[in-house]
């Protein structure tokens, strides 16, 4: 027994110190990861259902939320939910990954260059708006990945798909839709899509930071660190800026399975042409498909994101924000001093 406590003393060292070795960009990596992986398969059923809602209205919509679920359930089993949510969690990790990371370091970068530019929500805006699109430039062919592959519906157990165009191969996998979509179109093929996901993301994830911040600062100092005041703030957030910048997201879903719907009888050629086209053929709603199910989905993923990115940072002992902006910025410029003593 003794031994066993020894044993177990010496790796919390090990992992201890090993923690205290890591420098503060990879511990919110790490973080970020871990919350947005964990939150994202939790709503991966309702990604599924919305990614059909804006891709198959005339097959899914009329069925609604229940009957899609029941639809899904009958003809593809309870991995039918889960279709696509490998490269979702593939993309996530690393997208949230780098979104929490290049915010908080955007945000020490900001104060550390413009010292009089102040700590208030426009901060937050403008981070978090680079941020997001830093994160997207860097994981979009995830993204576009993920999106084919849900857009794919099994018809029966012998995985018959419905709906592609006649010959269009089905993809078997993250790798070989990878593999295909290259073949196809080069890196071109692998970020179509991605102007409209830059127009969305830069307005939304600086508009999520600008409202969860805007609405921590209303919130008694005595509070702030309250979790449940965390989620409610952060779900609130998410769901203004979801609807602001939502529109542009069905525009990115058209064009990402544009060569895969049999409905197109022409090339869409970006992203005007294809909000466009959509405004005519289907009308303003569209724009909004699936955005009630979005709600749905926002919440727990909110809940469970924040929850478990606050674990992580107190796991990884990260400073709080102020506080690691304090530090890092006392950090350079004692190295800028000794350099120029020296």
């Amino acid at each position: 027994m003794a031994k066993q406590r020894d044993e177990r003393g010496e790796k919390g060292e090990v992992r201890d110190g090993v923690i205290e070795g890591m420098p503060l960009f990879a511990k919110e990596l790490i973080a970020g990861g871990v919350a947005g992986g964990f939150a994202k398969s939790a709503v991966a059923p309702l990604e599924r259902i919305k990614i059909l809602f804006q891709t198959r209205q005339a097959e899914y919509r009329s069925l609604g939320l229940i009957g899609s679920f029941t639809k899904i359930a009958k003809t593809e089993g309870t991995l039918g939910f889960f279709r696509g949510n490998g490269a979702s969690v593939a993309r996530i990790v690393p997208y949230a990954a780098l979104h929490y990371m290049a915010y908080e370091e955007y945000r020490r970068w900001i104060i550390d260059g413009i010292p009089g530019v102040g700590k208030g929500p426009i901060l937050d805006l403008v981070a978090g708006s680079f941020a997001g699109g830093t994160a997207v430039l860097f994981t979009y062919p995830l993204d576009l990945v993920r999106t084919k592959l849900a857009y794919q519906v099994v018809g029966s157990q012998k995985l018959n798909i419905q709906g592609l165009v006649t010959g269009e191969q089905v993809y078997k996998g993250i790798k070989d839709c990878f593999s295909k979509t290259y073949k196809e179109a080069g890196i071109k093929g692998l970020y179509r899509g991605v102007a409209p996901s830059l127009y969305g993301i830069f307005p939304y994830a600086g508009l999520k930071f600008y409202f969860y911040e805007k609405m921590k600062s209303h919130v008694p100092k005595e509070r702030k660190n309250d979790i449940t005041i965390k989620l409610a703030c952060g779900s609130v957030a998410g769901l203004l800026g979801q609807t602001f910048t939502y529109p542009l997201d069905v525009v990115r879903r058209q064009m990402q399975v544009q060569r895969l719907s049999a409905s197109n009888s022409h090339e869409m050629k970006g992203t005007v042409d294809t909000l466009v086209m959509i405004l005519r053929t289907h009308g303003w709603k569209q724009l909004f498909s699936g955005l009630s199910l979005n709600y749905l989905k926002v919440v727990p993923s909110v809940a469970i994101g924040f929850t478990v990115y606050d674990m992580m940072k107190a796991y990884l002992r990260v400073p709080s924000r102020d506080d690691a902006v304090v530090e890092v910025v006392t950090s350079n410029r004692d190295s800028q001093s000794s350099t120029l003593h020296s």
